[in-house]
C-alpha cells in the first residue's frame, strides 16, 4: 500500500453507509437497514482513487448483488491505473444489523484496507475469540479458560476480578460462558449484536471494557483484528464450524485446520487502515443525529504504520454533496 492515508478517505464510505441505513433506526426492517447500508456502501466506493477488492464482504457473488467476495471496487479499476494503490477490503456496512431496526446502542458502518492478500480469508462461519487491549497484550490464551484469562487480566491491569468488565454477545450458545464470568466474579456487560465494536472498546479505556469473550462471526474477527493491530490490542481465534458442508468450504479455501489458534497477526497483517461510523448512538461512537437539509456524524479512524487514532465528528449538508448522494 503506497504512503497515503486512505483510511482518512475510507469514512467517506462509512459516512454515507451510515448515514442511509441511520434512516432506517427503529423501523423494525434489519434487512431494508442493511440493504441501504450495502448499497450506499457501494456507491461510494466509486469516488475512491483505490484498486481495492473485497475479500470480506456480504456474501459469495450468487448470495449477494453487491460487495461480495472477490468485487473490485474503487475509481482506479477504470483504467488500471497502475499509480492507483492496490488492497484488500474487508467491510461490514451495517455491524448491528438488529440493533438499527430496533434502535439499540453499538450499530455502526465498518471498513478496513490492507495490503493486497494480508487478510484471512475467512469463510462465513462462526469463531471463538478474546480480545483485549494493549495493556493485556500477552497475557491471554484461548486455550485456557475464561477464569484463568479473567485472572490475567485482572493482574496486567492491577484491577480486582469483580472490577473486570467482559463483554459477551447475549446468545444461548453462551450460556456456560456467562455462568463462569459470574462465577469468577467479574462484571458483564451482554449485547445483542456488534462484536467488532466490542473488541474496539476493550482498546479504549473510557468504554470501561476489560475483554470480549466468546462465539460470533469469523468475518467479523477479521475487522476485529484489523482494527486491534492499529490500537496495539490483541485477538485470539480459532474456526468453530456449524455442518460439513463449511468445514469442507473452508479446506477448499485453504483454511488452517479446526482448532487451530490464529493470532492477530494471521487475521491481519501488513500496512492496515481501519475506519468506523456510529449508526446509532453506542457506547464506542455517537450515532448519526438529522437537522434540516443535513446530519452530524461520529467516526474514528485508524492505521496500523503510525499507531495514530482520530475520532472525526463531521456535520454534513446534504444539497451540497456529490451526485451519488442524491438517491441515498
Amino acid at each position: 500500500m503506497q504512503d497515503r492515508n486512505l483510511a482518512l478517505e475510507a469514512i467517506r464510505i462509512t459516512e454515507a453507509a451510515a448515514l442511509a441505513s441511520a434512516r432506517l433506526m427503529g423501523r423494525g426492517d434489519r434487512k431494508v437497514a442493511d440493504h441501504v447500508a450495502v448499497e450506499a456502501m457501494r456507491k461510494a466506493f466509486d469516488a475512491i482513487d483505490i484498486r481495492g477488492t473485497v475479500v470480506i464482504g456480504e456474501g459469495e457473488r450468487d448470495e449477494a448483488p453487491m460487495l461480495y467476495i472477490g468485487e473490485r471496487v474503487g475509481a482506479g479499476w477504470a483504467d488500471n491505473d497502475p499509480h492507483s494503490p492496490k488492497v484488500d477490503i474487508a467491510v461490514d456496512p451495517l455491524e448491528g444489523t438488529n440493533l438499527c431496526a430496533t434502535g439499540a446502542p453499538d450499530a455502526i458502518s465498518v471498513i478496513a484496507l490492507a495490503d493486497d492478500g494480508q487478510f484471512l480469508n475467512a469463510p462465513d462461519t462462526y469463531m471463538e475469540k478474546i480480545a483485549v487491549g494493549p495493556e493485556c497484550r500477552g497475557v491471554i490464551d484461548l486455550r485456557e479458560s475464561a477464569t484463568w484469562n479473567l485472572e490475567r487480566i485482572a493482574a496486567a491491569k492491577n484491577k480486582r476480578i469483580e472490577d473486570v468488565t467482559a463483554v459477551i454477545l447475549e446468545r444461548e450458545r453462551h450460556h456456560k460462558l456467562i455462568e463462569e464470568v459470574r462465577a469468577a466474579g467479574a462484571r458483564i456487560r451482554l449485547i445483542g449484536d456488534g462484536d467488532v465494536s466490542a473488541a474496539v472498546m476493550t482498546c479504549r479505556p473510557d468504554s470501561g471494557i476489560d475483554v470480549l469473550f466468546g462465539i460470533g462471526g469469523a468475518p467479523e474477527g477479521v475487522l476485529a483484528a484489523a482494527a486491534l493491530r492499529c490500537m496495539g490490542g490483541e485477538i485470539q481465534a480459532r474456526l468453530k464450524f456449524r455442518s460439513e458442508e463449511e468445514r469442507a468450504r473452508a479446506a477448499k479455501m485453504g483454511v488452517a485446520a479446526e482448532g487451530h489458534i490464529y493470532q492477530t497477526h494471521d487475521l491481519a497483517q501488513g500496512n492496515v487502515m481501519f475506519a468506523a461510523t456510529g449508526v446509532t448512538q453506542g457506547y464506542l461512537l455517537a450515532g448519526v443525529r438529522f437537522f434540516g437539509g443535513g446530519a452530524t456524524t461520529q467516526s474514528i479512524v485508524m492505521r496500523s504504520k503510525s499507531g495514530t487514532l482520530r475520532v472525526i465528528d463531521a456535520t454534513h449538508h446534504f444539497d451540497t454533496k456529490p451526485e451519488y448522494w442524491k438517491s441515498l
